[in-house]
């Protein structure tokens, strides 16, 4: 029986302390392992860059093609034009709905130096979600947008052909026995 008190007693004092620690301020809820992590990873997706967490294609399409259009400076007119019937056609929107996109994609890109620089994490949550069809007509959009000026930029080209290697490696299919 002295026993059974003598845990009685530590429990209740233990929970005493604990109470007396919270009215202080100092809450031990932040030494759980589970709750750290959970808050963590909201932390991180508050805090973060959006554009390493899109996941439709049709989005990052348009930011990647915006992206290139800026790569060596604004973009001119001439690929704004572009950009915007190229946004009409491919993904059947009005030209409202595709100058709202190009303006979401302006300023989701800003200075374009995320983007240039992560083009795989850019492209990593949204690659399970592109089709086959998908993948070529970014492909074809991107290396149009590229080619709209004369004096093209070494820098949209590896863009370009980074861009459409991983989109091609998504859909190469393995050799049969290899």
């Amino acid at each position: 029986m002295h026993i059974v008190l003598g845990v009685l007693g530590s429990v209740i004092t233990i929970l005493v302390l604990m109470n007396r620690l919270a009215e202080a301020g100092i809450d031990l809820g932040g030494l759980n392992p589970f709750l750290w992590h959970r808050r963590r990873q909201w932390q991180k997706k508050l805090h973060g860059n959006p554009v390493y967490t899109m996941e439709s294609p049709l989005d990052v399409t348009a930011l990647l093609a915006t992206a290139i259009a800026k790569s060596d400076g604004d973009m001119s007119a001439e690929e704004k034009r572009l950009i915007l019937g190229l946004f009409q056609n491919e993904f059947s929107m009005s030209k409202k709905e595709a100058a709202e996109l190009l303006i979401a994609s302006a300023y989701l890109l800003g200075d374009g130096e995320d983007v240039r620089n992560g083009l795989q994490k850019v492209l990593g949550p949204s690659l399970p979600n592109f089709t086959e069809e998908q993948a070529h007509a970014a492909i074809a959009l991107f290396e149009k947008v590229c080619e709209v000026d004369p004096e093209e930029s070494e820098l949209k080209r590896a863009m370009v052909a980074y861009i459409s290697k991983t989109l091609r490696a998504r859909f190469q299919v393995a050799p049969k026995w290899a």
